[in-house]
């Protein structure tokens, strides 16, 4: 069973979240909060699996809970703009992906599950955008070099980093490289524990940003 905290400021919004979740065969909502405050206090105590955050929340905003949560729960970050600095924001603070709010109700059921089998979700038609603005951000743009931990990781890993920057899911990434898809979760899990990253979705950021900043091939410098 799929434990979810949904958590939106308007209660409408909310409770058709909830409905629709609440329907869906192994999701079960957990509990609703009004705010950011509420949404971290809430998510500590019952550590669901995904957290469904607002960005735009009084008391505390979305991605400052989102940041907050990302360490111990996966958060899937709900907007009504296709591309805004709150969203951005959330995922440099560990958000497992976002969804827009015109999303119908069965994508928000997959996306659910999506995020809590380990695999990230970016709304299609802002993924080009996403990847527009994040890649040659000042990390790599500011001549910083080779971004920390990429030379520790194992050949097999950085061809999996390959993979995220191209936002294959753990099963098509799998299929790839012709491994099981549990042995695929292990290395992606290491892969975002000697980069210091929080979420796949960062991973893939930054396998973009590494790409945009001239270093296509990710093996170690001799």
């Amino acid at each position: 069973m799929i434990k979810v905290l949904v958590a939106d400021d308007q209660a409408a919004v909310r409770a058709g979240l909830v409905l629709i979740l609440g329907a869906a065969p192994g999701i079960e909502v957990v509990a609703e909060a009004a705010d950011g405050e509420e949404a971290v206090e809430l998510a500590r105590r019952l550590r669901p699996d995904v957290v469904l955050m607002d960005v735009r929340m009084p008391r505390l905003d979305g991605v400052s809970a989102t940041r907050e949560i990302s360490g111990f729960a996966d958060v899937l970050v709900l907007t009504t703009f296709d591309v805004d600095e709150y969203v951005f924001g959330a995922l440099r603070a560990g958000a497992a992906g976002f969804l827009l709010k015109d999303i119908d109700a069965d994508r928000l059921v997959e996306a659910v599950r999506t995020v809590a089998a380990g695999d990230g979700v970016v709304a299609p038609k802002v993924t080009r955008r996403l990847i527009g603005a994040f890649a040659g951000a000042p990390r790599l743009a500011q001549g910083a070099g080779r971004p920390p931990g990429l030379d520790e990781l194992t050949p097999r890993e950085r061809e999996v980093f390959a993979c995220l920057g191209e936002g294959l899911s753990n099963g098509e990434i799998a299929a790839r490289l012709d491994m099981a898809e549990t042995t695929t979760k292990t290395h992606v899990s290491r892969i975002l524990g000697k980069l210091g990253l929080r979420s796949r979705v960062q991973a893939a950021i930054l396998a973009q940003e590494t790409a945009a900043g001239g270093m296509t091939d990710v093996s170690p410098p001799e």
